[in-house]
């Protein structure tokens, strides 16, 4: 019951927080900061009484699963499951939702009660992507998550949030129905093999498939995927969605949408397609680099902060596609640890982009500058995160990017060398942003408060962490690691699934 309990509570506690934010903004926050930190304490809890293998189901295993009927004629039913990949997913999920909602706590003085609602129900979908392992629900939670997103950057967004917010929708609503097609195309076929309906996952594996309708099927979930993740040329959406949202709505966005995508090619995509998948590797990799320099190339043109925090996205989630598609256990390590690291990095700079938004009322760097005699600890903090950004030994994105190359350079060489250019872009746009920031002459006279101890508390919880991440990543690696086993073994047998 654990895992129905992680979506509940956050249910429940988006619904409270409604509710009594009408009458007092503070109980709405309280109310939410609870939920998390329960759901929070649960998921710490059950990572450090890990029971082992409980069940294993086709070589994979599974610490905790449930599973009710729901629709039983058309065979649906609410299957949730939770092994090592899925569980620092969710773990992460709930750490950068506390994020968000302190970070938030001066920033949002309008409808409250509403916004936190809208940012727990967000949560809750994200959950249930990380958890589900019927294909309709999976579908189901993936489009729950959608619309009270929307509702963050239309409603609390900033000067064009709501043609950012449709962006979003279209261009998330459109490749999802893409994938729905797909799922109805394998719940079909696998009913003509079988003469049983189903959408568990699990059962799909023994489906045999022609190379055409496996690549085609295939292509059907990666462009859902990827536009998540997000790869170039589908990333467009993503400035305009991370520069407009609140700053909780950017945390989101940064730290847990984008890892949705990353999670669905290793959770179905490399599964149920491993040939297909491995095929189509020719593709992912270059489109991985591209992104890589792509969007390191853009962070440094930018002007806006919360531009160039969302162009770096796009180069290091260009690391985790290229990652994934090596093809061997070294890289996808790499690649788990990349999705954690990104999202706790990238999450601080967008916390403190917000709150350089709220004290100057600009994003606009050219107007900034000597900061740091005005807020040294904001400049102190800026710098730490800036240099996570740019992949700094001793911090978790160093030793993610360094395994992902090391994996990538096994398959292709001169791929990787060429992906390695964006770490040296990573150090320019970086560096030029704490210059542009906080170096140089104080232009416009500014005198602003400093980061208060609540918005320090929460920068000294991510750098820890980032820290211990970068010298210590093992109990990382060990929670994943019998998942990107059994990937593996997928890679190099595929003909032993169903099996």
């Amino acid at each position: 019951m654990i895992l129905l309990w992680f979506i509940v509570i956050l249910l429940a506690g988006g619904l409270l927080s409604w509710l009594v934010g009408r009458w007092s903004a503070l109980w709405a926050r309280g109310v939410a900061l609870a939920a998390l930190a329960i759901d929070l304490w649960l998921g710490l809890i059950l990572w450090l009484r890990h029971p082992g293998e409980v069940l294993v189901s086709n070589q994979d295993a599974w610490w905790v699963q449930m599973e009710w009927p729901w629709i039983p004629p058309f065979g649906i039913s609410f299957h949730l499951a939770l092994d090592g990949l899925s569980l620092l997913l969710v773990l992460l999920t709930f750490f950068l939702g506390l994020m968000a909602v302190v970070a938030s706590w001066s920033e949002i003085q309008d409808r409250v009660g509403f916004f936190h609602f809208n940012v727990l129900w967000t949560l809750a979908g994200i959950v249930g992507v990380f958890l589900a392992m019927d294909l309709f629900l999976f579908y189901f939670f993936w489009e729950m998550m959608l619309v009270p997103m929307s509702f963050l950057i239309g409603i609390w967004g900033h000067e064009n949030r709501v043609y950012a917010a449709i962006k979003f929708f279209v261009y998330t609503q459109a490749s999802g129905l893409l994938m729905l097609v797909a799922i109805l195309t394998l719940f079909f076929l696998y009913n003509q093999q079988t003469g049983v309906y189903s959408f568990n996952a699990m059962q799909w594996l023994g489906l045999s498939l022609g190379p055409g309708t496996a690549m085609w099927l295939m292509l059907g979930f990666f462009v859902a995927f990827a536009v998540k993740l997000p790869v170039v040329p589908l990333h467009t959406w993503l400035p305009e969605a991370h520069t407009e949202a609140p700053t909780a709505g950017s945390v989101i966005l940064a730290g847990l949408l984008l890892k949705t995508g990353a999670y669905g090619l290793l959770r179905f995509v490399i599964p149920l397609f491993p040939e297909a998948a491995q095929m189509f590797a020719s593709v992912a990799m270059p489109l991985g680099v591209i992104g890589i320099l792509y969007g390191a190339v853009l962070a440094f043109a930018q002007t806006d902060v919360k531009r160039l925090v969302a162009y770096t996205s796009v180069s290091h989630m260009g690391f985790v596609l290229l990652g994934i598609f090596a093809w061997n256990e070294l890289a996808w390590q790499g690649a788990v640890l990349q999705m954690i690291c990104h999202g706790i990095s990238t999450g601080a700079l967008f916390v403190l982009a917000g709150a350089l938004q709220e004290r100057l009322h600009t994003r606009d760097m050219r107007k900034m500058g000597g900061l740091w005699s005005t807020v040294p600890r904001m400049g102190g903090v800026a710098l730490f995160f800036a240099m996570a950004s740019l992949g700094l030994p001793g911090l978790g994105n160093f030793v993610a990017e360094f395994l992902i190359l090391l994996g990538s350079f096994q398959v292709d060489p001169v791929l990787t060398i060429v992906a390695t250019l964006g770490l040296v872009l990573a150090a320019v746009y970086a560096l030029r942003f704490i210059q542009e920031t906080f170096h140089g002459p104080n232009r416009e006279g500014w005198k602003v408060p400093d980061l208060a101890p609540r918005d320090l508390a929460i920068m000294a919880v991510m750098i820890v962490a980032l820290m211990c991440l970068g010298l210590y990543p093992q109990p990382i690696l060990d929670t994943a690691n019998p998942t990107l086993s059994h990937l593996q073994r997928v890679v190099e047998h595929p003909g032993m699934l169903g099996r």
